[in-house]
């Protein structure tokens, strides 16, 4: 590491391309981590799995009663598909997923529903009423191509796991008139075939000088969404990783430290689960987590998701005093890749930093500009601080196991509340 203050961006830059899960930017990616461990004086290795994935040949969308519009949409992923040739569909809208918002559509048989938000309570209201098909309406009213993008997305195996309703992704735009125009019937195109495609994850273990049967897992994913450069989600989370990698190989601590740069977290957590899969036999060792996704940024705050309990909440706060340090704090499941290891009691600190009033994820607009070398120095020394007196405690400050209703929420995250015949790890 040449310079401490400017690494974790200079990581940033060279990650900063499309690193989508299972394709080959994503193993680009893998070597270029792989390449920084082996600088630092370290051993890593690329860990492999498999991914859904998918192919489509055909998705349109055509309004044909009362008038008529071609719509732009892109899929589903592993939704599945139509006959050739398509089909014409009754349209709906129905703008949540209460019983009261069905009240007219009891029966979607022959039905496109047009929709905001496809949740748990949503799409089993649209499996329990036979829809024939949903379209999910992204962005702002006034979207266009030249000012947004219309990104296809992935039906999620939990969702895979209650039933099958083919999909589509509009644009507000065109949804807006479609509602707006009251549409009777939509001509419906959709052709894709399932497969798998490999992602990896990288990985790297510092063997601890004392406790070395007690572990410590540091994770962040490194993969991104098919637009944007994911500079700041999760580039950002990857480079502080490798940062933390290069004091820890060269200041072992009492107990083992487990790097993992987890791919393909955006289409599901994959890297995190299948991690776990592969690890079965070493995840009673791991007694805290610490996850880093999205840090860096010019703007703030400095944000840090609790996984744990008070005890381990009242433990950050004094930390944070002593080192000087100022970060909002919520008690909640960080939506990344902690979240699998916290169904197995494991407490954890998710630690980041922006400002999603100013910038964006997910999106053409995830680039360098909004990020800093000295803001990524402050994130990296402060983790570094926090991790050291973790790792090096004579005891650990919290236990193995979580409160009640943090539980709770982690069930409900994954939906194992809902559906308790699915299993994550299988």
């Amino acid at each position: 590491m040449e310079n401490k203050e400017t690494y974790q961006y200079e990581i940033v830059e060279k990650l900063s391309f499309k690193r989508y899960g299972g394709t080959e930017d994503e193993l680009k990616a893998a070597h270029i981590i792989l390449e920084e461990i082996e600088k630092a004086g370290g051993k890593g290795e690329i860990m492999n799995f498999e991914i859904p994935a998918y192919d489509c040949s055909v998705c349109k969308a055509k309004v044909v009663a009362p008038f008529e519009k071609e719509l732009e949409v892109v899929p589903y992923g592993c939704s599945g598909q139509f006959p050739e040739g398509g089909v014409d569909l009754k349209v709906a809208y129905i703008e949540a997923s209460g019983d009261d918002y069905f009240r007219g559509h009891e029966d979607l048989t022959g039905t496109c529903v047009f929709l905001h938000t496809l949740d748990y309570d949503m799409y089993k209201q649209l499996l329990a009423r036979h829809a024939a098909a949903f379209v999910a309406i992204s962005g702002k009213w006034y979207g266009t191509d030249e000012t947004e993008d219309l990104v296809p997305r992935m039906l999620r195996e939990k969702m895979l796991h209650m039933g099958q309703i083919p999909g589509f992704v509009v644009r507000a735009k065109d949804a807006l008139e479609v509602v707006s125009k009251e549409a009777e019937t939509i001509h419906l195109e959709l052709r894709q075939e399932n497969r798998t495609a490999t992602s990896r994850d990288v990985l790297a273990v510092i063997e601890g000088t004392e406790n070395k049967n007690e572990s410590i897992v540091i994770t962040g994913h490194y993969d991104s969404v098919l637009v944007g450069t994911g500079s700041w989600d999760n580039a950002t989370g990857a480079a502080m990783l490798c940062y933390l990698y290069n004091y820890f190989v060269k200041n072992p601590p009492k107990r083992t430290l487990r790097f993992v740069w987890c791919g393909s977290e955006e289409q599901g957590l994959y890297g995190s689960i299948n991690y776990i899969k592969q690890h079965k036999d070493i995840i009673p060792e791991i007694q805290f987590c610490f996850n880093f996704d999205m840090n860096g940024t010019i703007f703030g705050p400095n944000i840090c998701f609790i996984t744990g309990d008070q005890d381990l909440k009242t433990y950050y706060e004094q930390i944070m005093k002593e080192y000087g340090y100022t970060s909002n704090i919520i008690m909640t499941v960080h939506s990344s890749d902690s979240a699998p290891f916290a169904t197995f009691g494991i407490p954890a600190l998710g630690m980041g930093r922006g400002n999603r009033g100013a910038f964006e994820i997910h999106t053409r607009h995830d680039l360098m500009p909004t990020l800093s070398a000295k803001e990524m120095h402050k994130n990296g020394e402060f983790a570094q601080f926090v991790i050291n007196r973790v790792a090096n405690s004579v005891k650990l400050p919290v236990e193995r196991k979580l409160p009640e209703d943090m539980k709770k929420k982690v069930d409900a995250y994954f939906w194992l509340d809902k559906l308790p015949d699915y299993k994550l790890f299988d």
